[in-house]
């Protein structure tokens, strides 16, 4: 049986047009965060435990001398370890690692260096996960996702404009997936650092990323 106006509101219907859009924002950041570690060894548990214990108490009262707040030190990890040897196809054992982590908030960037050198003359024996951030991160990451959907936007009128499509450009669904962390850079050993370690922040990007859909 025919029924011509179901026919009618089917060729009526809207069809939907999804694409993703990326914005990026540089900014020079304000903010740096670094985990420094303290890495103790010895055959006797206890005396591995209370080495790391002295050089950690030397290590954060040399950053609070430099200014830094105690509540920008954080402790991230503390392991204990058994470590062996392999010889002739044996394991023999060697003794114990004890490995303290600490994680320092600088808002500073310019003294970054200077507290990483004291650290490491204190007994930071491992520099790792440098990690430049701005202090209030949102205004960047705003103008970011801004750019994100007009970056939709584009995307989705030029995709209609190439195939002839009708489009409109208020979209129906917008999803904002999870916002890009910073890089973290490498980790390197207390005996790879010089003198006045150089310390420079550059530019960074925040980045948004949407999922937008639109009617067609």
């Amino acid at each position: 049986m025919y029924y011509p106006y179901v026919q009618q509101m089917t060729c009526q219907q809207k069809r939907v047009m999804t694409v993703i859009g990326i914005g990026s924002f540089s900014i020079t950041p304000d903010t740096v965060q670094i985990q420094l570690e303290v890495r103790t060894e010895s055959k006797q548990l206890s005396q591995a435990q209370q080495e790391n214990a002295d050089l950690m108490s030397q290590v954060i009262e040399s950053l609070l001398e430099l200014g830094i707040a105690r509540e920008d030190i954080q402790t991230v990890s503390y392991n204990i370890s058994p470590q062996y040897d392999y010889v002739e196809g044996q394991q023999i054992f060697r003794g114990y690692e004890v490995i303290n982590s600490i994680n320092v908030t600088i808002k500073n960037i310019e003294q970054a260096g200077t507290i990483i050198d004291t650290a490491v003359r204190n007994g930071v024996n491992q520099v790792s996960n440098i990690r430049f951030t701005v202090e209030n991160e949102q205004i960047p990451y705003q103008e970011a996702l801004s750019l994100a959907l007009k970056n939709a936007l584009a995307k989705a009128q030029t995709i209609a404009n190439t195939i002839q499509l009708k489009l409109d450009p208020h979209p129906i669904k917008i999803v904002e997936t999870m916002k890009e962390e910073p890089i973290l850079f490498r980790s390197f050993a207390a005996n790879e650092m010089r003198a006045t370690t150089p310390i420079e922040p550059g530019q960074i990007d925040i980045k948004a990323t949407v999922e937008v859909q639109f009617q067609y």
